[in-house]
């Protein structure tokens, strides 16, 4: 057996204070995330995080840093990398319906995100919210996506 770790990307886009996040069914639970999805072959890890925002959020992102790389073995067996980037909202497609099982997009407050009881998917998405505050920012240019 060829054991692989999963390849996502995922955005941290915020508007005046407040943080895109999406409200997903996992299983039995409802959780929040960020826009979040795997790399799909013959894709860039840019028009990958672009493309799973749209389709999860029905907003138009421009990429403006990385925030980072992180490495997750979830609970049950499947290990995560995800490339997190930081992105400004463009344009929003109201009309656009949402990827399954995305239940709706939120603009929410870091507090309501870092809150007890609040349900995020994963630990990642805590932490990728906490590196934003922080500052952590690295430029795009760290990214070679090489051809063939």
């Amino acid at each position: 057996m060829i054991w692989l770790a999963h390849s996502s990307v995922a955005t941290i886009v915020e508007d005046h204070g407040r943080f895109l996040m999406v409200e997903e069914r996992d299983g039995d639970r409802i959780v929040f995330n960020q826009p979040a999805g795997h790399l799909d072959e013959g894709e860039t890890l840019f028009t990958a995080a672009v493309r799973e925002t749209l389709e999860e959020t029905g907003w138009d992102v421009q990429l403006t840093a990385l925030l980072g790389l992180y490495h997750y073995p979830a609970p049950n067996g499947v290990t995560y990398i995800r490339h997190c980037f930081v992105a400004k909202p463009c344009l929003q497609h109201p009309e656009r319906e949402l990827d399954t099982p995305i239940i709706a997009a939120h603009w929410l407050t870091a507090e309501e995100i870092f809150a007890e009881n609040f349900p995020v998917r994963s630990p990642i998405v805590r932490r990728c919210l906490q590196d934003y505050l922080n500052g952590s920012r690295y430029p795009l240019s760290l990214i070679h996506h090489l051809q063939p």
